[in-house]
């Protein structure tokens, strides 16, 4: 991930994939992920995002339609580094990390389609 632009990490979690886990459990896929993710060879200093875009993969692949979500912490926004998280949420709910404390939403992937009006 190093120095790509926030398009190319985006491309990592992509909308259409293969399903060959379709039948595993969403919680199988999780916990599998944690495990995964647990002893990191890179982005060590990224823990939530290499947790979001292994699980919004995975769970893609098992035929779900996982969001992931990007938060800035309000707090930060003044201050020399910005402090950003990133989580996995199925039907609305957390499931690979979760918001933080101040967190401010600023982008689900995919974005969310509102119906237009009739």
């Amino acid at each position: 991930v190093g120095r790509r632009d926030f398009e190319s990490v985006l491309k990592l979690a992509p909308l259409r994939s293969p399903m060959p886990y379709r039948d595993l459990p969403w919680t199988y896929i999780v916990q599998r992920v944690n495990r995964t993710v647990r002893h990191p060879w890179f982005m060590r200093d990224r823990r939530c995002l290499r947790e979001g875009l292994l699980g919004f993969r995975f769970l893609r692949m098992a035929g779900l339609d996982p969001e992931l979500r990007f938060g800035v912490d309000a707090k930060s926004m003044h201050e020399p580094r910005l402090s950003a998280h990133c989580w996995v949420c199925l039907d609305g709910k957390p499931v690979v990390s979760d918001s933080q404390p101040g967190m401010v939403e600023i982008y689900r992937h995919p974005p969310s389609v509102k119906a237009s009006a009739a």
